[in-house]
């Protein structure tokens, strides 16, 4: 009598389970095919005035790109780099660096040789990081920043 009880029970609930997918797939078809109708009566669209909202997204600054074609190694602008990209530690000494324009400072690098300067201020070195930390730069950029910082402290590269 057991295993007919157990029996009874697996075919109600396996009764229950396919009734209510079916019953859900009859109550999903039926919301789906009432909202596919089309309206009997055209609809004009609506028209929404944006002025607003386009003066609020306007953007803020306009970019201009300058022309990528160097005239030779004059075009790059050295103390421009210099200003944007060393001189918060060069200015004042930070960590180390030499200051700019300090020729006691600078004598000892500048010894080492303008090849040796450069790889070091490319690569890195003690606490500077590459490229001074803007790894945007190019290598020539740099380059250019440290021939300027150089000279500005009485060398000749």
């Amino acid at each position: 009598m057991s295993k007919q009880s157990n029996l009874r029970g697996v075919i109600e609930a396996t009764a229950i389970v396919i009734g209510s997918f079916v019953g859900a797939v009859v109550i999903i078809t039926l919301l789906v095919s009432g909202k596919s109708e089309s309206p009997t009566t055209p609809v004009a669209p609506k028209v929404v005035e944006n002025s607003a909202a386009e003066e609020n997204t306007q953007p803020v600054a306009a970019v201009e790109v300058a022309d990528a074609s160097p005239a030779g190694s004059n075009a790059i602008a050295a103390d421009k780099i210099v200003q944007a990209n060393c001189a918060m530690c060069h200015a004042s000494g930070l960590m180390n660096a030499p200051k700019i324009g300090d020729a006691g400072q600078w004598a000892p690098r500048i010894a080492q040789g303008k090849d040796t300067l450069i790889h070091n201020a490319i690569n890195g070195i003690r606490t500077m990081p590459a490229k001074g930390g803007n790894a945007a730069l190019s290598d020539e950029e740099v380059a250019a920043a440290v021939i300027h910082m150089v000279n500005s402290a009485g060398g000749s590269f």
